[in-house]
């Protein structure tokens, strides 16, 4: 794999971090429309794989995000191949996990590639998880920093802000917010990196 793909983890920090701030607003009310909407069957399917792989994706592409993005009707279309996707994972991570842990999670981070592959590119499950693998070789590390890293930050500032009478836990609330635009702001600028010629 060329140096071009390689992950830098201080920029990919930022630029997750760039992506998620720039895409506040429409992140939230998908958030905030999934959770008034996840009791509802058949639209949940949508609304989980809106959320979990469409809201990225086109944020990894900078296009801008719709309020209403994860009621899209075309995520359904992909409802098949997206939860066979996610149970292929799902016994190849548990596998890891019974293999002393550390398995599981290299594991995890090379397929963390495929539900997005599956719903923005058309992959099919096996050719997904097969196609992040590949595309994440050489990268895990960098990718467990660029997880690891500012999960690290966020922790530290809850463990202090706590300990403030009752305005702390104000501030948990706001920043574990905040955590998750950024944490959906850097899987994708991984997968902006990563993915691109695909």
């Amino acid at each position: 794999m060329s140096d071009i793909n390689k992950l830098g983890v201080i920029e990919t920090i930022k630029d997750g971090f760039f992506i998620g701030v720039k895409n506040i607003g429409p992140i939230l009310v998908n958030v905030i429309l999934f959770i008034a909407t996840c009791w509802i069957p058949y639209l949940n399917v949508g609304t989980v794989i809106g959320l979990s792989t469409g809201v990225i994706t086109k944020a990894s592409r900078g296009e801008p995000i719709p309020m209403t993005e994860i009621f899209d009707p075309k995520y359904r279309k992909f409802m098949g191949e997206f939860f066979l996707t996610a149970g292929l994972m799902s016994v190849g991570i548990s596998v890891g996990m019974v293999l002393f842990v550390i398995p599981g999670f290299v594991i995890a981070l090379a397929w963390s590639l495929a539900l997005l592959l599956v719903v923005d590119k058309g992959k099919n499950p096996t050719e997904a998880i097969s196609l992040s693998n590949n595309l994440t070789y050489g990268n895990k590390w960098r990718m467990f920093a660029v997880i690891f890293l500012p999960m690290l930050v966020f922790c530290i500032i809850i463990a202090i802000l706590v300990n403030i009478p009752v305005v702390g836990w104000l501030f948990v609330v706001i920043l574990y917010l905040f955590m998750i635009f950024v944490m959906i702001g850097i899987e994708a600028s991984i997968y902006k990196k990563l993915a691109s010629g695909v």
